[in-house]
């Protein structure tokens, strides 16, 4: 059993996340012990890694409560856990191209050589996103 500190240093999960994540219902109320302090077993201690993996890699909370309900039936098949994982690397590549217009903008802007912040162009084309050169 563990304390939610010991928990969390097991995990790197802070405290105050670990309590929303139960709040949340993606990792069960644990037992306490006679001083009211949170006992977890190592089925918590796994759960919580599962999920500190998954929001590693970038998984939303609603996709990671899927995945848990999936990884609680070894038996099924594993096709939805590869759509869930296939939805979210199409979002992630959608947000890279997205970083990427944002990145050719920013360098673009940022190579003023502007004396004044009246020519300025970060502040010109802050002011106005007709100045952009691409749509981020």
């Amino acid at each position: 059993m563990y304390s939610i500190g010991e928990l969390s240093k097991k995990t790197g999960v802070k405290v105050p996340t670990i309590r929303y994540y139960e709040q949340m219902g993606l990792i069960d109320a644990p037992e306490r012990n006679e001083g009211n302090q949170r006992r977890y077993t190592k089925e918590g201690l796994k759960r919580l890694s599962f999920i500190r993996h998954s929001r590693d890699l970038g998984f939303s909370i609603e996709d990671i409560r899927e995945l848990l309900v999936l990884s609680e039936h070894p038996e099924h098949p594993c096709r939805n856990a590869h759509d869930i994982a296939i939805r979210h690397l199409s979002d992630t590549k959608a947000k890279i191209k997205k970083l990427k217009k944002l990145e050719r903008e920013l360098k673009r802007i940022s190579t003023c050589d502007a004396t004044v912040v009246g020519d300025c162009l970060v502040v010109e084309t802050l002011a106005d996103h007709r100045l952009c050169h691409t749509d981020h």
